[in-house]
């Protein structure tokens, strides 16, 4: 096994050391190493291009009368404690603790009407389009980010197509990055930051990270790790994907796009550094995921996927989300901003949504509860005609007053800004042909 240790020092915000993830078992969940993964993709036809997905997931179903559908005119109980802001598009008003993508939501389209949510804590739907029960019943459907592995495979041979950036949680259905599904493991994401899976090859060589000194050092002990592969007999007998499985880990371009530490200090402060620790069961607000997403589009990755905050506000929602609605404000701004600014707004899509929305009124502990009914949804790049809101809510923010939206609507509109056909199908695990959805019309306002 080859396991590179790490010590406590230079965490990311979630509180893994930045070096932790560098294991060639440790890169896939289900305890398929990433030779098996190299090895079962192998067996797939895929085609390229260079359209990427980055997908923020909030855990617990974020409060959208709270963020971009405020109700001023609803009676106290239910309109809440915030003040809605002026944005850069005439008419349209968001929390006054997003101030800076007040500036930018030209960049932006605003679902208010986001319907047929499921009521359970679950980040399947935004993954899949399904919910869990349905996903089940179907054999387990494929998450975006797989389906891109199976249809695209990668851009670039030393970058996994799908990284999965959510941490482990104690609620283990919100950690979840991205299930291969019927697909199999072969297009399960690469998640630095779960350290689940077992790993593979003959060798056990542990390199000592506590005496290195920075980046160069690392890099050069993978270097001379290199070398041995290739001197060593016992070594030279493990197969090509067990080496290609090395050659990702120690081409440095996969572990440079996760160093955000080589970014400008002024663009990193930007984004915003986020919580250290995990918040009760769910995961932290680490802005530096956000950096992190669009370092891996820009080395090839296909699809990014990253849990974002705890939302689950039963009580002191106000108090709570006050500290977390401007973590998002700082990260999502600059991630949009720093998308336009490298060229990039027109290949990567960007969305925005938890599993449901929160309860209208108030509850005597100051919190929402869970109300499926309708949530919001934000859209961002991917050539989208954005500055625009689209459908609108009731008074109380209780149901959609028109222009409903579903979940199978987001996602063919991501499939049409990848270019692949929403009516496209995978097989099965029993070589069955499966649409990728069931209702195959993009959102008719963005595309």
């Amino acid at each position: 096994m080859l396991n590179i240790r790490g010590g406590v020092r230079g965490k990311y915000c979630d509180g893994v050391s930045r070096r932790d993830f560098l294991k060639i078992g440790g890169l896939a969940l289900g305890g398929l190493s990433l030779p098996g993964i190299l090895r079962a993709e192998a067996q797939t036809s895929i085609t390229s291009s260079n359209k990427a997905i980055i997908m923020v997931f909030l855990a617990g179903g974020p409060p959208h009368q709270d963020m971009f559908d405020l109700k001023m005119n609803a009676p106290a109980e239910i309109r809440g404690e915030y003040r809605p802001i002026a944005t850069n598009v005439p008419g349209l008003e968001i929390c006054e603790h997003m101030p800076r993508l007040a500036t930018m939501m030209d960049k932006v389209a605003v679902i208010r009407t986001m319907v047929g949510a499921h009521g359970d804590h679950s980040a399947g739907q935004c993954l899949t389009g399904y919910t869990d029960t349905i996903s089940k019943i179907q054999g387990g459907r494929p998450s975006l980010g797989a389906v891109l592995s199976k249809l695209r495979g990668p851009v670039e041979p030393s970058v996994p197509p799908f990284v999965g950036l959510s941490p482990k949680m104690g609620h283990h259905p919100w950690s979840n990055p991205g299930d291969p599904g019927y697909l199999g493991m072969a297009h399960s994401p690469f998640s630095p930051f779960r350290g689940e899976a077992v790993a593979s090859g003959e060798s056990n060589i542990n390199l000592d990270l506590g005496r290195l000194g920075g980046r160069r050092t690392l890099l050069g002990e993978l270097d001379s790790l290199r070398r041995q592969f290739e001197s060593d007999e016992a070594i030279g007998g493990l197969d090509t994907f067990t080496r290609r499985a090395f050659d990702i880990l120690s081409s440095g371009k996969l572990f440079q796009a996760l160093d955000v530490t080589k970014e400008d200090p002024k663009l990193r402060a930007k984004y915003g550094y986020g919580d250290m620790n995990n918040e009760y069961d769910g995961p932290p607000c680490c802005n530096d995921q956000f950096l992190m997403a669009r370092r891996l589009v820009e080395a090839g990755a296909r699809c990014v996927t990253i849990s974002f905050g705890r939302w689950d506000t039963h009580s002191d929602n106000f108090t709570s989300c006050a500290q977390r609605i401007p973590k998002l404000d700082a990260a999502l701004s600059t991630l949009i901003e720093d998308l336009h600014m490298r060229g990039l707004d027109k290949d990567v899509s960007v969305v925005v949504w938890g599993e449901f929305g929160r309860t209208p009124k108030i509850n005597n502990q100051a919190g929402r509860d869970h109300w499926p009914q309708v949530s919001f949804a934000l859209l961002a790049g991917g050539g989208m005609r954005t500055g625009q809101v689209i459908g609108s809510t009731d008074r109380n923010g209780e149901a959609p007053r028109d222009r409903p939206v579903t979940f199978q609507s987001v996602f063919a509109t991501l499939y049409h800004n990848l270019g692949i056909a929403p009516d496209t199908s995978v097989p099965d695990r029993n070589g069955r042909p499966m649409y990728l959805l069931d209702h195959f019309e993009p959102i008719r306002e963005v595309i």
